[in-house]
């Protein structure tokens, strides 16, 4: 009774009845509760977060230490050097017949200038190249120049790299441990050794990425099947660029068409067509064989571009941003790889800046061309200056 009595007195003090009081201590409580979980959540998120950047950065770094790679630039011409200069005229032929003829049968540049006993032979396809290099070969071994028997002597030198092709893909399969790869892919394969891409060879780089893929497949703890299909879709990545058929199709998107034409694993065709976000990724591959391709492509002594144009693109990285309303000043950094874009901050607010970003990245897709990937950061910052005097 007297507790009774000691509610209803509460009751009438606090305003609020037994019930009522109840459930304002229950809100209270699961209020603070909730506050509670929310920060315990959030930390724990942050934790996962930089626990995972830092696993991440590690399987990466143990990838790259795991692939020993070389220097892999190549250039655009060869030279053919000569026992004597009196071959050069030989090699020219009366009014220039022999040197026309052989242009025109291989489609290679050749400069004969006054550079001592060489010949220099100029093309941006290698094969051409070494088509011409091996029939001058063969034509100055033989003494006959003229030009029946130089276009007999290009169809033998021709027949004789496609055999060459074939071996090459057939050794370097044989080399990765890669079995059951249909018998056209493989020639493909062999064709990447006579193709490069911003002054990296193809095939050394495919070969690279392939064994880049096994190591981080491995490093994530992936089955071994699923190791195999990693080097395997490395390997293959980049096929698209030395398909034999004419195409409006991206790189990535002909070589996609390739492996699902010739029966290779849907994993495998989702990779080589994903590895530059034209598809949806829709398997654990993908991710890998993207990574590991930046990671051969962007490392210091793989590429090399002319350095007019490669100045030129960084000019019309800057202008591209330095178009945009309330954007200060552009700058393009790591070799063209990084932009960064200073604002006012009078001008563009803070979420406004965040579009901003976005729509200088998307510019800078639809039109420029680039390797690899670029990176927009947009900075807005705010100053208060004053002076005591």
């Amino acid at each position: 009774a007297a507790n009774e009595r000691h509610i209803r007195e509460l009751e009438k003090v606090a305003n609020l009845s037994e019930s009522e009081a109840r459930e304002q201590i229950l809100e209270a409580v699961r209020a603070k509760a909730e506050t509670d979980a929310m920060a315990l959540i959030k930390n724990a998120m942050e934790e996962a977060k930089a626990t995972a950047a830092k696993n991440a950065k590690k399987i990466v770094i143990q990838t790259i230490q795991r692939t020993c790679a070389e220097y892999t630039i190549e250039n655009t011409v060869s030279v053919f050097n000569l026992d004597s200069d009196d071959l050069k005229g030989q090699i020219i032929g009366r009014e220039g017949r022999n040197i026309r003829a052989l242009e025109a049968a291989t489609g290679a540049e050749i400069i004969v200038d006054d550079t001592p006993e060489a010949i220099v032979i100029s093309s941006f396809d290698p094969i051409r190249r070494e088509v011409c290099r091996l029939s001058l070969k063969r034509l100055v071994a033989d003494g006959r120049i003229h030009p029946a028997r130089i276009e007999e002597v290009v169809a033998k030198t021709r027949k004789q790299i496609d055999e060459q092709i074939r071996e090459i893909g057939e050794r370097t399969v044989i080399d990765l441990d890669i079995h059951g790869l249909n018998p056209y892919l493989v020639k493909m394969v062999g064709r990447m050794r006579f193709r490069s891409s911003y002054g990296q060879n193809l095939l050394k780089h495919s070969i690279e990425t392939a064994h880049l893929c096994a190591a981080m497949a491995a490093e994530l703890g992936l089955t071994p099947k699923q190791v195999k299909l990693a080097k395997r879709a490395g390997l293959l990545h980049d096929i698209g660029k030395v398909t034999e058929e004419a195409s409006e199709l991206s790189h990535a998107l002909i070589g996609m068409e390739l492996c699902e034409k010739y029966n290779e694993h849907p994993a495998v065709v989702n990779a080589v067509g994903a590895h530059h976000d034209e598809i949806e990724m829709n398997n654990i591959l993908s991710p890998i064989i993207q990574a590991c391709d930046a990671i051969s492509g962007a490392r210091p002594g793989a590429r090399r571009e002319i350095l007019e144009s490669y100045l030129k693109r960084i000019k019309d990285l800057e202008e591209l941003a330095l178009g945009h309303e309330g954007v200060e000043k552009a700058f393009a950094m790591q070799a063209g790889r990084e932009l960064r874009v200073i604002v006012e901050a009078e001008k563009v607010s803070d979420s406004y800046a965040d579009d901003l970003s976005f729509m200088i990245s998307q510019k800078i897709q639809d039109e420029m061309q680039y390797p690899g990937q670029i990176k927009v950061t947009v900075i807005r910052e705010k100053r208060a200056v004053n002076y005591a005097r």
